[in-house]
């Protein structure tokens, strides 16, 4: 808690009970338990032209109440405004891939270049992160139609490779049964003792008529 005596600061009171008359004093409160500070979806364009909308989320706590009260009007207001700016630059230097695949380093060069701006109305950033990443309606249809082409592609690959193997398994048995007639004979007699098999035996035709 801050006291001021005729419009002058006077001194700072920790936690705890303190007797103070207050003839000629004014008194302000000062949280200075760590908070949390959402910075709403903001729409920042990429390196590539891309609109995105990115919002953060921010712990934050006040480790010097009398520069909050007095550097500006609104301290927090101030911070959320370097905090906005340092996210544009992040995004702007990136590509749409690198900042999907690079969340938390966006997250901790806007915890960098906002730790200044913060110094000077008495706040401390302790943690910045990304919260949403929301992606424009054209490239999340475009996402899912390459992960269906992708799984489409890869299915297809998959039976080509069965039918190769089933050909080169039955070239093998065709070499096999060339090599050794007697084995197809016993195979054709498998067959017909396991039953559900139809064979169909050709004979040499007999002499004709003149």
């Amino acid at each position: 808690m801050l006291i001021y005596r005729d419009g002058r600061f006077q001194e700072v009171l920790e936690a705890g009970r303190h007797r103070r008359f207050r003839r000629r004093r004014r008194t302000v409160r000062v949280i200075v338990r760590p908070r949390l500070v959402t910075v709403p979806a903001q729409e920042v364009l990429t390196l590539d032209g891309l609109s995105v909308k990115v919002s953060l989320t921010t712990t934050c706590r006040t480790h010097d109440p009398r520069t909050w009260h007095e550097a500006v009007e609104d301290p927090d207001a101030f911070l959320y405004s370097a905090m906005q700016i340092a996210l544009r630059d992040a995004v702007a230097a990136r590509s749409l891939d690198t900042l999907t695949a690079a969340r938390k380093l966006v997250g901790d060069e806007v915890l960098v270049a906002a730790a200044s701006a913060a110094e000077q109305v008495g706040i401390s950033l302790e943690s910045v992160a990304v919260r949403d990443l929301m992606l424009p309606a054209e490239v999340r249809k475009a996402a899912a139609e390459v992960a269906v082409t992708r799984s489409q592609g890869l299915a297809a690959l998959e039976r080509a490779r069965a039918e190769v193997a089933a050909t080169f398994a039955l070239v093998n048995a065709a070499k096999v049964c060339a090599g050794n007639p007697a084995l197809l004979q016993l195979r054709m007699l498998q067959a017909v003792e396991a039953g559900g098999a139809t064979v169909v035996l050709h004979g040499s035709p007999g002499p004709q008529p003149g």
